[in-house]
């Protein structure tokens, strides 16, 4: 027998494990070249497979955090708003949270609370529009500054809305909870017809409400207004003729004095009122510095209370039929110490008497506008020499007026700065005084377009057109 070999590492010979062939991933994976160049197209084919999922099967957005697409969006321009709220209903959502202002067409919009949930972070409403009830099928449509509704063909003559027009001051409310509850961060906000108990709750809701618009007001309803710690400006719409007719008086204007002390600006539109309710709002709102009053129903000797707003810097006149019925003595009048600004538009200053004591009240306003105001001629305009402080005068729309009036008075201002003279058909070029000339010359700022005549001239000057044997033109 043939010896066998023995095996120093294994003795015995029948457990020698059999050599195991190489497979073939193993013989491939021998080459680190090639074991690399597999693993990247693995990694290739992967990156592939990914993005192709990811473009057609999901939102490349949403990777992007609803702030960061918050902030995009918000540098879009507002024409686009109404298009981008539209793509999906993440975008539906973030737009309507972008949202500040809006003027509501619908109230029931807003009394089911789509309103504040589409747009939780409005700041400034206009609800005017919703407040009123529109006859759809009516053909006869109204517009007004305020509104644009449809009226009913069986209209009372003096009034076309009137109080049935409006909605009750109940449903008003109870808008104005759900918008309270809703929107607490509101700083402005235009409402009809509320009552007490409304603004009551949007007080306590509305902490930051610095701008109030009420239209359709009563007396007591404003007993509520004491509520809002923070209002700086107040606009109350009394009467609007042919529209709807309510009552501000000397009461409303007191409750307003006392729950208001921190008013900037006050505008009374359509409000009736005396001496008392106007030294009221000067004595209690001491920070009152400007006062616009549109088409007002005061009494007689109004003007005189003025001289209780220590702090007023502008008064405003608008659409006024009459200043003051009957201002009563000069001496009694007052003056405001502060005063700046007085502006004039479309205003009846036809009274003398009432002309001169505006002006002893405004003796040191230094700007003084007047537009499209009717009666304004030179007997008037001479009791402005009172106010001896002003720097700058606007003249728009008064056809009474002559370059002689203009002259006198421009001349006893020693300080006037800038002069504006626009449509005033009764001032002509050719009756400037060499005065008056070498005032515009020394003037800081002048605009001077008097007529249209006045507006050719100056636009042709130096063309030599409209002079005898200058240029002219020639029908072809």
């Amino acid at each position: 027998m043939a010896a066998i070999e023995e095996n120093p590492k294994n003795p015995n010979p029948s457990e020698t494990p059999r050599k195991r062939r190489a497979s073939l991933p193993e013989l491939w994976f021998k080459d680190q070249q090639l074991k690399h160049a597999i693993f990247r197209m693995q990694q290739l084919q992967q990156n592939h497979t990914n993005s192709k999922t990811l473009i057609l099967g999901s939102d490349p957005l949403s990777l992007i955090s609803d702030e960061s697409l918050t902030l995009i969006l918000s540098k879009v321009p507002i024409s686009q708003h109404f298009t981008n709220s539209l793509v999906c209903k993440r975008w539906y959502s973030i737009q309507g949270r972008l949202v500040r202002s809006i003027t509501l067409l619908d109230w029931d919009f807003l009394n089911s609370g789509r309103l504040t949930n589409r747009f939780p972070n409005l700041s400034e409403i206009n609800l005017t529009p919703a407040c009123f009830r529109s006859c759809g099928s009516s053909g006869i449509l109204m517009s007004h500054k305020l509104v644009s509704i449809h009226l009913d063909s069986e209209v009372v003559s003096d009034c076309l809305i009137g109080r049935e027009g409006i909605l009750g001051s109940g449903l008003i409310d109870r808008g104005l909870k759900v918008l309270a509850n809703g929107c607490a961060n509101l700083s402005k906000l235009v409402l009809v017809n509320a009552s007490e108990g409304g603004l009551g709750f949007l007080a306590e809701r509305c902490l930051i409400l610095q701008e109030l618009e009420i239209h359709c007001c009563e007396d007591m309803s404003l007993m509520a207004i004491s509520g809002f710690k923070n209002l700086q400006i107040l606009k109350l719409v009394g009467c609007v003729d042919g529209l709807y007719n309510s009552v501000v008086t000397d009461i409303g204007l007191t409750i307003v004095a006392q729950g208001c002390r921190r008013l900037v600006k006050l505008e009374l539109s359509g409000c009736e009122g005396s001496y008392d309710g106007i030294k009221a709002i000067g004595q209690c709102c001491q920070m009152l510095e400007e006062l616009t009053l549109c088409g007002h129903k005061m009494d007689g000797g109004w003007l005189a209370a003025l001289s209780f707003c220590s702090n007023l810097k502008t008064l405003k006149f608008q659409s006024c039929e009459s200043i003051d019925s009957c201002p009563g003595p000069d001496e009694h009048l007052g003056s405001c110490p502060t005063l700046e600004e007085l502006y004039l538009e479309r205003c009846q200053v036809r009274d003398k008497g009432s002309a001169k004591a505006l002006f002893l009240v405004c003796d040191s306003v230094r700007e003084i506008s007047f537009q499209d105001c009717w009666g304004l001629e030179d007997d008037i305009f001479r009791y402005a020499a009172l106010c001896r402080r002003v720097k700058s005068l606007s003249l728009e729309g008064c056809s009474l007026l002559t370059t002689e009036g203009l002259d006198s008075m421009v001349q006893s201002w020693k300080e006037l700065q800038t002069l504006k003279v626009v449509s005033c058909n009764s001032i002509k070029d050719s009756e400037i005084t060499p005065e008056l000339a070498t005032l515009f010359s020394v003037l800081k700022e002048l605009k001077w377009r008097p007529d249209s005549r006045s507006l050719l001239a100056s636009s042709l000057a130096g063309t030599g057109v409209g002079k005898k044997g200058g240029r002219f033109f020639k029908r072809v």
